[in-house]
């Protein structure tokens, strides 16, 4: 039997796995991302710090895990953050912060970059990579992104915006993974798995939380 393990809080998360078939738990990181986010410089990519997030999170969750479980453990960490005019955005620091936020947003694209990082605990193995998924915005009037904001969904999500939830009527479109929006790309996280030996569809009957 297998055991697969998300490094993350995100509901959205979660959900996309479970939804997808795949049986998980979930262990919160604690990695502090403001501080691993300065210390990798200020030169560092949105690619690389998601990417970076993404190790950080999963390793500090695999290290809390006992290796010698009988069930081969896979540990999946992700890192999402909104690259627009040249800024990376992750979680707004509070409702002043997600209005500016919108103020140049709208009208505007972004590209949602994810780190994916799985690591198997058992086999001491890990692979890794970013998917991104460019966002084309709408123009949602001034009433309509304060009722926004007013939800207080904006505080929780990188780039301020959700595609499955209140915001999803602002997006216009996008181009790639509408699951990597969401929070991690199902086809990437069954590549990358590929890549440890594992089937995707395996998980459906072998997979415990």
């Amino acid at each position: 039997m297998k055991r697969i393990v998300l490094a993350s809080a995100s509901p959205a998360r979660s959900r996309l796995l479970s939804n997808a078939g795949i049986p998980h738990s979930t262990l919160v990181s604690g990695v502090n991302e403001t501080a691993h986010t300065i210390a990798l410089g200020p030169n560092a990519t949105p690619i690389e710090i998601a990417l970076a997030l993404s190790q950080a999170k999963a390793q500090a969750v695999a290290a809390q895990l006992d290796p010698s479980d009988e069930r081969r453990t896979y540990v999946i960490g992700c890192d999402s953050l909104l690259q627009i005019n040249g800024q990376a955005l992750g979680k707004p620091l509070d409702l002043e912060d997600a209005a500016r936020r919108w103020q140049f947003m709208r009208g505007n694209t972004g590209f949602l970059h994810t780190g994916h990082t799985i690591i198997d605990v058992q086999g001491q193995m890990w692979v890794h990579e970013v998917a991104s998924t460019t966002i084309y915005f709408g123009m949602p009037d001034d009433d309509e992104v304060l009722a926004y904001l007013a939800t207080g969904e904006s505080l929780n999500v990188a780039g301020a915006f959700t595609l499955d939830g209140l915001s999803a009527p602002f997006v216009s479109r996008i181009d790639g993974d509408p699951s990597n929006v969401i929070g991690l790309s199902l086809p990437l996280l069954r590549t990358l798995l590929r890549q440890l030996g594992v089937r995707w569809t395996d998980l459906w009957t072998q997979a415990t939380p």
